[in-house]
């Protein structure tokens, strides 16, 4: 028996723990850590906090960096203090048994995909605050896609990069105006090793271009029963520029995009291959990883002696392609020189001429001044494309429609998923304690089943209430702590430090907006009339109270130009103590307020959101959303679940839709929203605010959940393109 297996030793007249006993224990611990399945498990995630709550916030939740600053002898001191053995032990036979077990709904759904599973490429994965690889929406989307499939037991692996810099942290200075600092992630701090070959060395990839040879090793990531395998080019026998290329998300020129996505895409099936590993399906969640396309057909090619047009049609017939911008600026585009540069030798293989490649990525093939599109070629490439809610499919099918010219509109090839979450990665604790008491037995098993979230309407209004303010209340302080924290270091004097620490009400309607800060996404549109505004937010008896957090890419001059009217609307007088924008947005922060905000408001420019998640995890937790019938909530609103902005139209004039939703906005506001929020009954409770909770949930937690989102992908593109099917998912 290893030492991880044995049975901690304890005595308990002496509270010690032998030498042996302490070691099992460590490891016991370090097995949790390495796995990300503790990332979706509170009672694991408290765990690790109860060993030192102070240093667990400082290494932003880490378990691995915590770890390491224990012995194993300190580390059973502290168990034993703290009451911790039975805990560990009960948590890590959780983790063997679900690491052995096979989910009945992949036992019965998922078919060929035992042999041939799905590879999952995305630029970025969004699991967890300690693992910073993700910039936003597309990643955090990504993270809940394969902590799903692993739930659900869908054979999946994953690919993507490693960023040793990550996205930046986000600093405001004194006049409001975004900083962006990248720092080096310690990769001894994270649960990733070395992705090993057949014959068990360290894996190391390959990428020929006109320009030399690139060079990128594979790290394995563990994420329940998914592994995440992540490329990273900062290796011996690349030149210093190519070491430094997969160091930061979304950062250098045109020339590095393209590198990194010929990495992704091009390296990303050369590991799978290398790791003896066929997949049935490709899945390219965002045209960045559209090459792994070309790398599959050359493969064909060789392995089969296919001729070039043979092997495409057999490598779109199990591609899927997830697209999720309507934004052109979404879409990468490159010249004929950097795709010649990095794909000419891969052309030579596949025996194609330089037109006819550039042909692949262009809407017109002979159109020479056409850059070559990443999302075309993939478009091209695959036969089962989805947009990622029903408004984002007819936008899609509109927007690449002259890809088809022979084709009416509603027959263009792309149909729709729409997007969910990962319920159990941002439910909080406490609401998840009240759906074990009220909910079935075995509901965090069926987390996409309509009738298991019907129950939710047994609660007592007065419990779910309760509990709700809780959140509240923890939001608050946590917003508290890092307001204050922003005016210590900005060097606020320490009357602003000391306002900060008591800034918000926990009896105000508290409205909560983050994101990405494009200027699409309008986060000032409710600051359109300030005057109006202040008059809500001071009202003396129904006030409001706004959180705002996001960040706007660094070449994004008017996205730091939002933040930064809104960080100085702060020392507004009329503004001050209703008026919060906490910095550096990231899980951490996303999770607080999804789970602590009465409102999350939203209001981009329809039909400029894709999707949308962000209020879909406000659902799980009792909030209410009151946004633009765009994306997800346009198929959502049902006029009893929470709050609708205008009328789901858009002028022809920007500037007109914008003045018609921000009155819409004020109104929605003045006329629904506060009003039900402060009306109260004898024993202050807001029933019918409350039974809009138990609405909102019950009608779509289960239809926006990630669970259901991978079971739509695995019955509508997975099982058919790995058995060479047709599919059609526009009825999704």
């Amino acid at each position: 028996m290893s030492r991880v297996e044995s049975e901690v030793s304890w005595d308990r007249h002496e509270s010690t723990v032998s030498s042996i006993g302490a070691e099992a224990l460590y490891d016991k611990c370090l097995a949790l850590a390495n796995n990300l399945w503790w990332t979706w498990h509170p009672d694991v995630i408290n765990l690790f906090r109860d060993l030192d709550p102070i240093r667990w916030r400082q290494l932003d939740h880490n378990p691995i960096a915590l770890l390491r600053e224990f012995t194993p002898e300190r580390l059973a001191s502290r168990a034993a203090e703290m009451v911790l053995f039975s805990r560990i032990n009960h948590a890590f036979r959780r983790l063997k048994g679900y690491m052995s077990s096979v989910p009945p709904w992949s036992s019965t759904h998922t078919g060929v995909l035992g042999a041939r599973p799905v590879a999952y490429f995305s630029a970025e994965f969004g699991i967890h605050e300690s693992i910073p690889i993700y910039s936003g929406g597309l990643g955090v989307l990504s993270g809940d896609h394969i902590k799903s499939a692993s739930g659900l037991g869908v054979p999946l692996v994953a690919i993507g990069l490693f960023y040793d810099q990550g996205y930046f942290k986000q600093h405001l200075d004194a006049s409001g105006y975004q900083n962006e600092e990248y720092l080096d992630t310690k990769v001894a701090n994270l649960p990733m090793n070395p992705a090993l070959t057949q014959t068990g060395e360290p894996l190391t990839v390959s990428i020929t271009t006109r320009a030399g040879t690139l060079l990128a090793k594979v790290w394995l990531m563990q994420v329940g029963r998914v592994k995440l395998y992540l490329l990273d080019c900062n290796v011996q026998g690349n030149s210093p520029q190519d070491r430094e290329l997969t160091a930061r998300l979304y950062g250098g020129d045109e020339r590095t995009r393209i590198r990194q996505e010929l990495v992704l895409g091009v390296g990303g099936v050369r590991a799978l291959h290398a790791l003896g590993i066929t997949p049935g399906v490709l899945h390219l969640n965002e045209g960045h990883s559209a090459f792994a396309t070309l790398e599959a057909i050359r493969q064909r090619m060789q392995e089969d002696g296919l001729p070039f047009d043979d092997a495409l049609r057999e490598t779109a017939q199990h591609t899927v392609f997830t697209t999720h911008t309507p934004v052109p600026a979404g879409h990468d585009r490159f010249n004929s020189g950097l795709v010649e540069e990095h794909l000419g030798p891969l052309r030579d293989e596949l025996g194609i001429s330089h037109e006819q490649l550039l042909g692949l990525g262009r809407v017109e093939p002979q159109n020479e001044s056409e850059l070559f599109c990443m999302t075309v070629l993939a478009l091209k490439l695959s036969r089962h494309a989805n947009a990622v809610s029903s408004l984002h499919g007819q936008v899609s099918r509109r927007m690449w429609a002259h890809l088809w010219p022979w084709r009416v509109e509603e027959e263009i090839p792309i149909g729709h998923i729409t997007n969910g979450v990962h319920t159990p990665s941002w439910l909080a604790w406490q609401m998840m304690q009240l759906y074990d008491r009220h909910l079935p037995a075995g509901w965090s098993e069926r987390l996409g089943e309509a009738e298991v979230w019907q129950h939710v309407e047994e609660i007592d209004p007065g419990e779910l209430w309760e509990t709700h303010n809780t959140l509240k209340s923890l939001l608050l302080s946590f917003v508290r702590r890092r307001v204050s924290r922003q005016c210590r270091r900005r060097g606020e004097s320490d009357d602003v430090v000391e306002s900060a620490r008591n800034v918000l009400d926990q009896n105000v309607l508290t409205i909560g907006f983050a994101r990405r800060f494009a200027t699409y996404k309008r986060a000032d549109l409710i600051f359109r009339d300030t005057d109006r505004l202040a008059r809500l937010l001071n009202h003396p008896e129904r006030p409001i109270q706004l959180v705002f957090a996001g960040k706007a890419h660094p070449k994004d001059e008017p996205g730091k130009q939002l933040i930064k009217r809104i960080a100085n609307l702060q020392s507004d007088p009329r503004f001050h103590n209703r008026l919060v924008f906490v910095e550096d947005y990231d899980i951490n922060v996303c999770r607080h307020l999804v789970q602590g905000v009465d409102v999350w408001m939203n209001n981009p420019r329809r039909p400029l959101e894709a999707s949308g998640t962000s209020g879909q995890k406000v659902v799980l937790n009792g909030g209410l959303n009151l946004s633009i019938l765009d994306g997800w909530w346009a198929e959502a609103y049902d006029g009893r679940n929470g709050f609708a902005i205008g009328r789901g139209t858009s002028h022809v004039s920007d500037d007109i839709t914008d003045n018609r939703d921000a009155h819409s906005l004020y109104e929605t506001l003045e006329q629904q929203v506060i009003p039900t929020f402060y009306d109260r009954d004898v024993d202050g409770l807001p029933r019918k605010w409350v039974q809009m909770m138990m609405n909102s949930i019950t009608s779509l937690a289960w239809r926006f959940s990630a669970h259901r989102m991978v079971m739509d992908y695995t019955l509508t593109a997975y099982v058919p393109s790995a058995g060479g099917l047709s599919c059609d998912m526009s009825v999704r």
